[in-house]
């Protein structure tokens, strides 16, 4: 099997394509909660699994958290998105969501899921409209709440040496909310993914 690579033009390419897609996705949230969001540039490498863990830890520091998982598949290309939410913003999440149950762990596995699916939701869907392909998201998920970082790598199944990692931060001014969203194609998705990449830069 061939080794799989990235250029830099290909790397430009993937943050313009998630750029887009995020910002669909920032826009939709900002309609739901009536607050700005704040997108920095996503981060694109190709990394190897152990890298994996180092950059999910990145992302998040000590603070807990808690994490929704959700495969995707389509035209032979697959890979999972991977939310990291931090734990301080259920509070605020519930007063802009008007959530008016009791916070106790359901509750927050509600507000959890509609948040998730609503990021991940635009996201691949984003992605997938630029590229031409439709994606089939699978069922989100949850990883585990209220846990260190390091709890949630050991009950995912990221069994590829090699992947394709985006690494999109969301921040809403004003509030402690503050989210994760991890983006990992499969080693064998690159390859054919890099194929479209090539084709959209000609």
């Amino acid at each position: 099997m061939t080794s799989v690579s990235l250029n830099e033009d290909q790397r430009d390419c993937y943050q313009e394509l998630t750029n887009v897609a995020m910002g669909q996705a920032a826009d939709r949230l900002a309609r739901l909660l009536d607050a700005y969001v704040i997108l920095p540039v996503p981060k694109v490498n190709l990394i190897e699994n152990s890298e994996l863990h180092m950059a999910i830890q990145d992302a998040e520091s000590d603070a807990a958290v808690s994490a929704v998982c959700q495969g995707f598949i389509g035209a032979g290309i697959a890979g999972e998105a991977l939310l990291l939410f931090n734990d301080t913003s259920f509070h605020d999440l519930a007063t802009l969501m008007n959530y008016q149950g009791d916070l106790d762990r359901q509750g927050e596995l509600e507000l959890l899921m509609d948040v998730s699916s609503l990021l991940i939701g635009a996201c691949i869907h984003g992605i997938g409209e630029q590229l031409e392909i439709h994606f089939n998201q699978g069922h989100p998920v949850v990883l585990g709440q209220h846990c260190q970082v390091s709890d949630i790598l050991k009950s995912g199944n990221h069994q590829w040496s090699k992947t394709l990692a985006i690494e999109i931060h969301y921040t809403l001014e004003h509030v402690n909310i503050d989210c994760d969203l991890l983006l990992l194609f499969t080693e064998d998705s690159v390859t054919k993914l890099n194929t479209v990449i090539d084709f959209l830069l000609d």
